[in-house]
């Protein structure tokens, strides 16, 4: 009995009780410096611009308005953005996790001969690129220049996500895999039926981490569709408005932006703009989130267990 009762902790050594005092206070002062510029961009962005180049704001906004949302909202391209980069996200991020899972699939196999030169093969792309230029010149002569797909096509295998999913596969049970082989599943069967639902977590991992890429992505529409303003996305759109209040603000002076602290007119700063700018971009992500935390954290530990 006693010896449950220190397992259980009813019965701890004072070295045990400073590390917990220890660990709980270095994880809210974690919790706190990886919260803190969140929470300050969404006081900054919810605060007066003008009251803003003051300082001093720090959690919450000293002069509440929506002007800056507005400010960013009021493009008529802005909406049209959206919609392209939920479509580029969605699309780009099932396409490329299924591309992927069926390429790590194929060289995870040991009866596959050239699963290893498949696989050195994709590595060296890590280590090696063609450049901008020789890219660009590639997406051109394949016809993708103002097309909605050279924002999938060029990413759809990604090789660290290769690498995680294959990691993972491999340490499926083979018996599993031997029995669907065994009822005459073909390999695309066995894939489909038996791998894919298996792999969910490290599926989900990845599905995260290409969302973020192509949510985030805007040197592609810069480079590809930047003369197609219906291809535009709203982190180029974002962009084009910091650029427009940076150069508004430099070509206005600072006689002139004093005038216009002390007129009615709503005025927006650099500054206001771009940590409102960074709500509107994380907070789609951070929705999300939430419902892929839990396969986060499975397919990061069970896809390291091989390398």
């Amino acid at each position: 009995m006693e010896k449950t009762k220190k397992i259980y902790g009813r019965y701890r050594s004072p070295g045990d009780r400073i590390f917990d005092f220890c660990n709980v206070v270095f994880m809210i002062l974690l919790v706190i410096v990886t919260l803190y510029p969140f929470v300050n961009s969404m006081a900054v962005s919810l605060n007066d611009a003008k009251d803003s180049i003051k300082g001093g704001i720090y959690l919450w906004p000293r002069v509440f308005t929506w002007d800056n949302y507005e400010y960013v909202f009021r493009e008529a391209t802005i909406f049209h953005a959206t919609l392209i980069s939920i479509l580029r996200t969605v699309i780009g991020t099932v396409v490329t996790v299924f591309c992927s899972a069926m390429v790590a699939y194929t060289i995870s196999r040991p009866e596959f001969v050239l699963r290893k030169f498949v696989t050195v093969a994709f590595v060296l792309t890590m280590y090696f690129n063609g450049g901008l230029i020789p890219n660009f010149l590639l997406i051109r002569e394949l016809g993708m220049l103002n097309s909605f797909w050279v924002y999938v096509i060029p990413g759809i295998i990604g090789v660290f996500n290769l690498i995680i999913i294959r990691s993972f596969i491999e340490g499926l049970p083979e018996g599993i895999l031997e029995s669907a082989r065994i009822d005459g599943s073909g390999e695309f069967t066995t894939f489909m039926k038996i791998v894919l639902p298996l792999s969910v977590p490290v599926l989900a991992t990845v599905a995260l981490f290409t969302g973020v890429w192509q949510w985030n992505s805007w040197f592609d529409v810069f480079l590809y569709n930047s003369s197609t303003v219906e291809l535009s996305t709203l982190q180029y759109e974002l962009m084009k408005i910091l650029q427009n209040s940076n150069a508004s603000m430099s070509s206005s002076g600072s006689d002139a932006f004093a005038r216009g602290m002390n007129a009615d007119a709503n005025v927006v700063t650099p500054t206001s703009v771009r940590a409102t700018m960074t709500i509107v971009a994380s907070l789609p992500i951070m929705l999300v989130y939430p419902f892929l935390q839990k396969y986060f954290v499975q397919g990061m530990t069970l896809g390291g267990v091989k390398g």
